[in-house]
């Protein structure tokens, strides 16, 4: 299994990339290949889609992107070549966000996903994706989140109001102005 290549962009079709490494060009599929420039050199993350009658690679430019597009694949339904258009059309934090307030139609906006499918990706990821600003603070959100969740208050209603918290506060001050900020 690939976790990622790094090459020289060789060429550029519609829906892949050609990266050599070593001599060797890798065809990859990726949701926006014209992000890239021929001749230079990327760091592509990579999902290598094996199935009896096919090896393909699928390529991302951030691991943000290849985490979405991995957890959306494991959705009944909607597979790599379902996926990889979500991610051309619309950003990571505009999916995850449509997913967490079940917006279908902003999700049915994307090629060959119906209602069906839309619903499918709701009931099987809300309250499973974590955006790129609840990331990069999670270290410092479990204990707040912790502490809010044995209170009763929701996972949902929890991470809107967490990113407001100042960081910098004691926890028991962060309690005290979550708790502010969910009862508004």
């Amino acid at each position: 299994m690939f976790e990622y290549i790094i090459g020289k962009v060789t060429g550029i079709e519609s829906s892949y990339i050609i990266i050599e490494n070593n001599d060797i060009g890798y065809k990859v599929y990726t949701s926006s290949p014209y992000s890239f420039n021929i001749n230079e050199i990327y760091k592509v993350y990579i999902y290598q889609h094996i199935r009896e009658d096919e090896n393909t690679l699928f390529g991302f430019k951030t691991i943000e992107d290849k985490n979405l597009f991995l957890k959306l694949i494991d959705v009944k339904g909607l597979g790599p070549k379902m996926a990889l258009p979500m991610l051309a059309t619309g950003s990571v934090d505009g999916i995850i966000d449509a997913i967490e307030r079940e917006n279908i139609l902003y999700l049915k906006k994307f090629p060959k996903i119906g209602d069906k499918v839309a619903r499918q990706i709701i009931l099987d990821l809300k309250g499973k994706l974590v955006t790129k600003s609840e990331n990069i603070s999670s270290d410092i959100n479990d204990e707040l989140m912790d502490a809010l969740l044995s209170l009763g208050y929701k996972n949902s209603d929890i991470k809107k109001v967490i990113c407001k918290v100042d960081k910098n506060l004691t926890i028991e001050n962060q309690i005290k102005e979550a708790l502010k900020l969910l009862l508004k």
